[in-house]
C-alpha cells in the first residue's frame, strides 16, 4: 500500500515538470533498498549503460519509421535511463538529477553566445561548429585542463562504428588530413576492394577482417564528402531489405509455400517484382 508521502508517484496530472518530478520519486522508490525493486536494486551503472544505448537505437527506430505515436513511449524510455543513472550517482554521494541539468543548461547558453549572448547569428552552421570546438578548448583551459588534447581526442568509442568513423574522419578533416574530393575516395574504395579480394585467396582471417574493415571504413569517407550519413543510409537499406523480403514471403506463402520450400531464382524474381512496384 502507498504511503502518504507517495502520492506523487500516483498523481497522473501535472504539466512537464510536475511529471518529471514524478519520473524522479519513482525511480527513487524502485531504488530504495527496503522496499525496491529487486531487480532495479541490482543493477549499476554498467549494466545500465547498455539500455541506455538501446534505448537511444529505439528512438533513432521509432524516428526512422516515421511511427509518431510510438515515439512519446520511446523518448520517455530514454528519459528513464538519464534518471536511472542519476539516482545511483545520488546513492553514491557523486551528484543528482540537478547537477545534470545544471550542467546541460550551463553548456548550452555558454556554447551558443551567438544566440544567448552579443555575437552575431550571421554564420553558417559549419561556422557554429567550429567555434563550439574553440569554446570547448576555452572551457578546458578555464578548468586547468592544460594536457595536450589531440584531434581525435572525445569521440566516444562506445559509438555506432560507422557513426564513429565519419566523426573521426570528420575531426581530422578539420586540420587538412582529408582527400580533396570524391574522385580520390572512389580510387581508393577500388584499391581496398582488390586487397580484399587478395586478402581472402591468400591470406588469413586476421588479415581479411582487417582488409574488410579498411574497405568499409572508406565508404563512410565516400558517404561523407557525398553529405550523406551513412548510418542513416544503412539503416534505410536495412528497412528496404526487410520490407522487400516481407513481400517475398507473402508472396510465397500465397502460393503455399515458405522461402525454405523456394529457391534462389523464384525469390530473386518476386524480389525484382517488389522493385517493380516500388517498394522501399
Amino acid at each position: 500500500m502507498a504511503k502518504p508521502d507517495d502520492a506523487l508517484i500516483f498523481d497522473e496530472s501535472g504539466e512537464a515538470a510536475h511529471q518529471f518530478d514524478r519520473l524522479i520519486a519513482i525511480m527513487a522508490c524502485l531504488r530504495d533498498p527496503k522496499t525496491g525493486c529487486p531487480w532495479d536494486l541490482e543493477q549499476d551503472f554498467a549494466s545500465i549503460a547498455s539500455y541506455t544505448i538501446e534505448e537511444a537505437h529505439e528512438v533513432a527506430d521509432a524516428i526512422a519509421r516515421e511511427a509518431w505515436e510510438e515515439l512519446p513511449g520511446e523518448l520517455g524510455d530514454l528519459a528513464l535511463q538519464v534518471v536511472y543513472h542519476a539516482q545511483m550517482a545520488s546513492e553514491e554521494g557523486r551528484f543528482d538529477i540537478a547537477d545534470v541539468l545544471r550542467a546541460i543548461n550551463a553548456k548550452m547558453v555558454a556554447r551558443h553566445p551567438h544566440v544567448f549572448g552579443n555575437e552575431s547569428r550571421d554564420k553558417s552552421a559549419a561556422q557554429q561548429t567550429a567555434d563550439w570546438e574553440k569554446i570547448k578548448a576555452a572551457e578546458r583551459a578555464a578548468a586547468g585542463k592544460t594536457e595536450r588534447v589531440g584531434v581525435l581526442d572525445g569521440v566516444a568509442l562506445g559509438l555506432p562504428a560507422l557513426t564513429r568513423a565519419i566523426k573521426l574522419q570528420n575531426r581530422a578533416a578539420r586540420v587538412g588530413f582529408d582527400w580533396p574530393s570524391t574522385d580520390e575516395v572512389l580510387e581508393k574504395i577500388v584499391e581496398e576492394a582488390r586487397e580484399l579480394e587478395e586478402a581472402r585467396d591468400q591470406l588469413g582471417p586476421e588479415e581479411l577482417v582487417e582488409e574488410y574493415g579498411d574497405l568499409l571504413f572508406v565508404m563512410v569517407n565516400l558517404g561523407r564528402h557525398l553529405g550523406l550519413d551513412p548510418e542513416g543510409a544503412l539503416r534505410a537499406a536495412n528497412l528496404k531489405f526487410t520490407n522487400r523480403f516481407n513481400y517475398i514471403e507473402r508472396e510465397l506463402e500465397a502460393r503455399g509455400k515458405a522461402p525454405k520450400d523456394s529457391d534462389l531464382d523464384e525469390m530473386d524474381a518476386l524480389w525484382n517484382a517488389a522493385k517493380a512496384r516500388g517498394i522501399k
